[in-house]
C-alpha cells in the first residue's frame, strides 16, 4: 500500500489511466475485427482506412507500442489485399 501523498495521488491516477486506455485498445480491437470479418472488398477497404488511422492515433498517444502498430496494419493490409 502506498504510504506518501504522492504515491496515493499515483495509484489514483494509474487507475484512472488503466480505464482510459482499456476501452481505447478495445475499440481498437473491435475495428480489426470488423476489417478481418468483411468479405466485400470495397467495405473492407473504407473498414481499413478507420482501423488505421485509429490506430496510428493509438501509436502516437503511447497506448500500444510503435512496433505492433506496424505490425497489425500490416496484417491488416495484407488481409485486405488478398480480398
Amino acid at each position: 500500500m502506498p504510504q506518501t501523498k504522492q504515491a496515493i495521488k499515483r495509484v489514483r491516477q494509474a487507475e484512472k489511466r488503466k480505464l482510459h486506455n482499456r476501452t481505447r485498445k478495445s475499440k481498437m480491437r473491435t475495428l480489426i475485427k470488423s476489417v478481418f470479418e468483411s468479405t466485400d472488398k470495397t467495405q473492407a477497404e473504407k473498414l481499413l482506412k478507420d482501423a488505421i488511422s485509429y490506430i496510428d492515433r493509438m501509436s502516437v498517444k503511447g497506448i500500444v507500442h510503435p512496433n505492433n502498430a506496424a505490425r497489425k496494419k500490416a496484417r491488416l493490409t495484407k488481409h485486405v489485399n488478398n480480398l
